[in-house]
């Protein structure tokens, strides 16, 4: 694998640590493979990419997305497809620094990066909170992504953008943005939270299949989001509330198993 070395997952199939090159920014990501089938290892999968949200907390940049990788031998050993997960800029092991395009881009890289290691007859997206809004994005703008779902995704980034120097300064503390000369131009940063809008472009997906989750109790993202989000797409979407579950989906059971149950019904 490019720029990756081979380990056994716990499920005693083959995963693989690689590089995605995005921009020149050099992403960590994490590749699992589905158990060999009789098909032999030619096989076509489906091939999933899933994206990290936000971190939650001042200095919890270094820990984002922690989890993901256990998530990808998770989905590819239930769902058996080919299930790549990275750290965008600025988070976990990845170099950088945040901005909202930046990220964006980043998805975008994956998409390109996943058909060169893996064998998979089309991508679909999943993402968490704003890695689910982006996957949002990225779908609405590149008809190669075959369906897209998203949990606890924000309809708009409006409430960052509202004040881009005080949230720049919450990056800062999150430690997402790690240098400071960046960015060169605060403007130009703080315009991409308005312009970068998962509702603009949630339209543009269907009759691409779209999953919309979202927690009936989440505290850091309203589910009228998912509501607009759906309404925007004209209905065309898949939404399911899960009763009493807050924002981190990521770690509620029951998200996953509607993941997992979603990602089924995409061989139909």
């Amino acid at each position: 694998m490019r720029g990756g070395f081979s380990v056994s997952d716990r499920y005693g199939r083959e995963a693989v640590d690689v590089t995605i090159d995005s921009g020149g920014v050099a992403l960590r990501a994490h590749l699992a493979l589905p158990p060999p089938t009789s098909g032999g290892p030619g096989i076509v999968r489906h091939g999933l990419i899933v994206c990290h949200g936000f971190p939650p907390g001042a200095r919890t940049a270094a820990k984002a997305g922690l989890t993901y990788p256990q998530l990808a031998d998770r989905l590819a050993a239930d769902a058996g497809w080919a299930v790549l997960t990275f750290n965008f800029r600025g988070a976990g092991e990845s170099p950088g620094n945040f901005s909202l395009g930046g990220w964006l881009e980043d998805v975008r890289a994956a998409i390109d990066f996943l058909p060169t290691v893996a064998k998979i007859d089309g991508v679909w997206l999943a993402g968490f909170s704003t890695g689910g809004s982006l996957a949002l994005c990225a779908a609405g703008e590149d008809e190669r992504v075959r369906g897209v779902a998203a949990f606890a995704a924000s309809a708009d980034f409006d409430d960052w953008a509202a004040d881009p120097k005080r949230f720049l300064e919450h990056a800062r503390e999150i430690g997402v943005v790690r240098n400071r000369p960046f960015p060169e131009d605060v403007d130009a940063w703080g315009r991409e939270l308005r312009e970068i809008r998962p509702l603009s472009l949630i339209g543009k997906i269907p009759p691409r299949p779209v999953l919309l989750v979202h927690g009936s109790d989440d505290e850091v993202v309203p589910l009228m989001d998912a509501r607009a989000l759906a309404d925007a797409a004209d209905g065309e979407v898949e939404l399911r509330v899960v009763t009493g579950a807050g924002h981190r989906l990521r770690h509620d059971p029951r998200a996953v198993a509607v993941l997992l149950g979603w990602l089924d019904r995409q061989h139909l």
